[in-house]
Formats: structure tokens, sequence, C-alpha cells
């Protein structure tokens, strides 16, 4: 009895929520039509497209190197203020992390790991991997990395075992917890080092951004010792990759990497229009349908799910907006006039790394036409010699960092944790030349690029990237996300220096160079805008705040409380 009144009642609040409900919807459908109307239609890009292909942009730097990155070189070593391990390792105080997403968001979880047993003076269990998530691999660390190596390079930093020891003949119960995003070290000396205290084995969950981005310039080299030189893949992995970089080197003597993000998941969520029209609108609505974040059902809640739905919609549908603001990847075709305009001929070799393109070959072909010297990893080897690493996404996905990072120049299309990763190493070992659009003033280029001549483009091209070509000091040190730009692990070369200024003056006799004039020559003109990161030590990470604002990212969008979209996006 007493249920059926309350069925009763349900049905009868239901029942007076359906108008709000009626109303809210229609409003989301006058709202998408007229966005319908207010979308740019696509540019036709023939116009440039066919004057590009008659040469290239003049530059007078060279293409293929940094022009003064032999004044800099990677410097992690510990200070002499830096305790070994075996003095500060406290005996049962036993740290394990569990780490989250695709390979590289692993990666930095694993390098803040090490640190973070560093800061709580305990022993670290190598990690364990993700692989649940919605790479679905389920390979463990010592299939990726050469663990051996791993703890045998860090034995003077950390204490590393491989599993929990015995305890009475039993193993240490595990104690789970999770911190906060960016947590300090006094963050975790408050929360994590009672807990251990007491329970003396803790794993911390979801391992993914959980370490404060600035620390102390040891705990910082730590870092770097970590990420550059302790994690190394395993044998068949870097013999894989070092044959496909071979092969690249096979056809020519330079090659350009590309790392595209353009899969139709990401692109659903970003906010971003590509000149599709409604077909486009169509296909990337039925992805955002599937994902269970975006499912309304009809209970109490339905009425704060539209509500929430339609300011969704009012902040991130409007196409303009968010390409205007440089919150979207290029498209392939303008990755390919980008780099024709920076000087790259046609006869330049380019290796794409990228999962499933939106639009298949149709949305490459542009970037194929300016480029007919295309590869990729299943271009280049055979099915065959995939076939160990296919089934694991980890596995394929470090075939190709083994590629981009060996590669002359890197272009990305985006700042997911790959592109940062390898900016940062990049960095580390000598400033190769690493090519990260300036989105926000080069869409306004691409809308208008039919109506200029290809050298008044190309110019225009040139001056924009200049500050997002990888220089030394394009950025200042301290800003973005550390692993991007490891600022305290870049170490000045005073002999190369003085060398360089002892030799001829270009300007006569005691002209004294500027700071400008002999490192950043040039290139600091439009500096990337990389927020600190730091402002509070339980500050939300920007993955939290919005998918595509990844650890300072270019790419603001949608916000997700569902961890496989957050995953598949952000690396």
């Amino acid at each position: 009895m007493a249920s059926q009144r309350r069925r009763q009642q349900y049905h009868h609040r239901l029942q007076r929520l359906l108008p709000f409900i009626s109303a809210i919807s229609g409003a989301l459908l006058i709202l998408f039509a007229l966005l319908s109307f207010l979308a740019p239609p696509p540019v036709d890009s023939d116009h440039i497209r066919h004057l590009s292909s008659s040469g290239r942009g003049k530059s007078n730097r060279d293409l293929w190197s940094s022009r003064n990155s032999k004044f800099y070189y990677g410097c992690s070593n510990a200070s002499s203020k830096f305790q070994r391990a075996e003095a500060i390792t406290h005996p049962n105080r036993y740290l394990a992390i569990a780490t989250s997403g695709g390979l590289n968001q692993q990666r930095t979880g694993i390098t803040d790991a090490v640190v973070a047993a560093r800061i709580l003076n305990a022993t670290l269990v190598v990690p364990k991997l993700d692989q649940k998530s919605f790479w679905k691999d389920s390979s463990n660390f010592s299939e990726i990395f050469d663990v051996d190596w791993f703890i045998s390079f860090l034995s003077n930093d950390v204490k590393i075992i491989k599993q929990l020891p015995m305890k009475g003949g039993k193993t240490w119960t595990l104690h789970t917890m999770r911190v906060p995003r960016k947590c300090s070290e006094r963050c975790y000396q408050s929360r994590v080092l009672p807990v251990l205290l007491k329970r003396h084995a803790v794993q911390l969950t979801k391992f993914d951004y959980r370490l404060a981005n600035k620390l102390g310039t040891d705990m910082q080299k730590l870092r770097c010792r970590v990420n550059y030189h302790a994690l190394r893949f395993t044998g068949p992995i870097l013999d894989m990759g070092e044959k496909l970089v071979h092969r690249m080197r096979m056809e020519s003597k330079h090659y350009i990497a590309l790392h595209l993000r353009f899969e139709p998941d990401m692109l659903a969520f970003s906010g971003c229009y590509y000149g599709g029209g409604e077909k486009e609108r169509k296909e990337l609505a039925a992805i955002r349908r599937r994902w269970k974040t975006l499912h309304v059902r009809l209970n109490y809640s339905l009425i704060f799910s539209s509500i929430n739905l339609l300011f969704h919609v009012l902040e991130i549908s409007n196409p303009d907006k968010e390409r205007r603001h440089g919150k979207c990847p290029l498209t392939p075709e303008e990755v390919g006039l980008m780099l024709r305009a920076l000087g790259y001929g046609s006869d330049v070799h380019i290796y794409v790394a990228s999962g499933e393109v939106y639009g298949g070959e149709a949305t490459l072909a542009p970037l194929k036409t300016l480029f007919p010297n295309f590869y990729s990893k299943e271009t280049i080897a055979t099915k065959e010699e995939l076939e160990p690493f296919s089934s694991f996404s980890s596995r394929m996905a470090a075939l190709d960092f083994i590629v981009c990072d060996e590669s002359d120049v890197f272009v990305t299309n985006n700042n997911g944790n790959m592109a940062k990763i390898l900016a940062g190493r990049r960095r580390y070992f000598g400033h190769k030349p690493t090519i990260r659009p300036n989105t926000k003033k080069l869409y306004r280029l691409f809308l208008s690029k039919s109506n200029m001549t290809w050298e008044e483009f190309a110019s225009r091209v040139r001056t924009f990237q200049r500050g997002f070509i990888g220089e030394p000091n394009e950025v200042r040190p301290g800003r973005g996300e550390f692993h991007e730009n490891p600022s305290s692990c870049i170490c000045e070369d005073s002999d190369a220096k003085a060398k360089r200024d002892s030799g001829p003056r270009k300007y006569g006799k005691g002209y004294n160079p500027t700071r400008k004039d002999v490192v950043i020559d040039d290139q600091n003109v439009d500096e990337p805008e990389w927020p600190d990161t730091d402002d509070g030590e339980d500050q939300k990470d920007p993955l939290e705040r919005g998918l595509f604002n990844g650890t300072g990212s270019d790419y603001d969008g949608v916000t997700s409380d569902d961890p496989e979209l957050e995953e598949l996006l952000s690396d």
C-alpha cells in the first residue's frame, strides 16, 4: 500500500516536471538550429593549395636544427646535498601507485611516483599500469619498460622493489587512498605520511598529475632522471622502434614526425567545427550520445541534466569561438600548409603517428597532396613485424614515441600528453626542433588565406610561429607543465658561449650582444600562453577543469566526470 502511494506521488511529481523538461528541450532545438545558421561555411582551400604546390615558404633559418642548441644541454645530476636513498629510506614504509590513462599519461605518473616516494622516505613498489581504462591494454610495467634498469638506475635516489615483501608469511595489505591533483611536498607529508606511518603500506590510486608542478631543484632533477634516463623501453620495443627509424633514414636523410590528434571521439567533445556541415554535426553528436556522461535518464535529475546540457551547448557549441580562441587542433591540411609555409618542401618525408582520423582518407588527402612522402608504422613495417605489438595500445604508442623522438623535426597539432612529454624530452636532449602551432593566430590566417598570395600567407605563418618552433628560451623558466618545459634540467654551456662571443664580431668592435641577440634570436615574439600551474596546494588539475585544458594545454573544452573520456582525450 505504501509503495503504491510512493509510485503515485512519483508519477505526480514527474508530470509536474514534464512542462519544464519540454521547454528546455525546445530551447535546445532552437539553439541548435540557430547555430547551424551561424556556423561559418567551410573555406575553400584549393586556391592556397594550388599556390603552395609551386613552391615553399622562404626561410632564413636552418630547417633541421636549432640555431642556439649548442649553447645548452640537459643536466639532471643530483647536488651534493641530495642524500643517497640508503641514508633516508625508512623501514616498513612502502608506497605503491596505480597509474591511469594511456602510455604517456602513465609515464608522468611513474615519474611523479618516484619523487613522491622520495618525499615520504619510502620504498617504492614498481608501479602498476592501468589495464582497465578506455585503452584496455593488459601490459604490465615489465612488458613496456626495462624494470631492472629502472630499479638499478634510480638505486641512489629511491629504493624500488618489484613486489611487497612478506610479513609473517603473508603479503602486506595495501591501504588505498587518493591524493589531490597537484599535491605539494607539504601535502604529501600532511596527508599521506600519517597514514603510511600507521598502515606501513599505502597505494595511491588514479595516480596522474598528483604531484605539484613546482618543486625544489633537486626534486625536479630527480623527475628528469626518471623520465629521460630511468624509463627505458624493453628490448623488443626498442629494437622495433629503431628498425622503423632506420627505414625512415633509408628513405631520406631528414624526416619530420607528426603527432596527429584528429580522432572522432576527441573532436566530438572539442566544441570545434571543421566545415563538414550537417553530416559532421550529426556524426559527432552521435558519438557524444554514446558516452554515459551525456546520457539523460528520466528521473529527478533530468531537469538539472537538461539545464547543464543547455549551458554546455551555449559554452562550447559556438563553432567559431573555439577555433578563434585557439582551442582547437589544426586539421591535417592546415598542418601541411603551415609546414610548407615554414619552408619544408613537397620532397620532405613525413612520419605520421595517429589514431583513427575523422573522415579517414578524405581528411588526410590534402596533407598527402602537400607531402606525398607520407609514412606510418603500418606502411614501413609488415603486419608480421607489428603483430607482437598490435594488440597492445601502449606498445604501439611506444613505437610511435621512438620514431617521433628520433625525428629531425617533431610537429604536433595538439597539446596532449605525448606532445608535451616529447617537447620536454627534445629540449633536454639538445633542443631538437619541435613545432607547436600558434593556433589562435593561425586560425584567423586560415580564414582569410584565399584572399592573399602564397608569399603573403607564408610570410605571416613564419611571423606567427616565432616562439613556437623549439628554440632555447622560447618559454620562461617555470612556465607551463614541467614535463614540457623542464627548465631546472637545462643548463647553459658557458664555454661554448665564450668561444662564440670571442669570435669575429658581426657588429664591430665594442659591441656587446644582448640576451635577445645571442639566445632568443627573434624567437620570443609570441610566448605560448601557458599558465602557472601551482597556485594552490589542492588546486584541481586542469584535466579536472576541462578535458582539453590538460596541464596547461591550449585546448579547453567540456568538463567531464567520466575518467575514461578524460583519459582518451588527454593522451
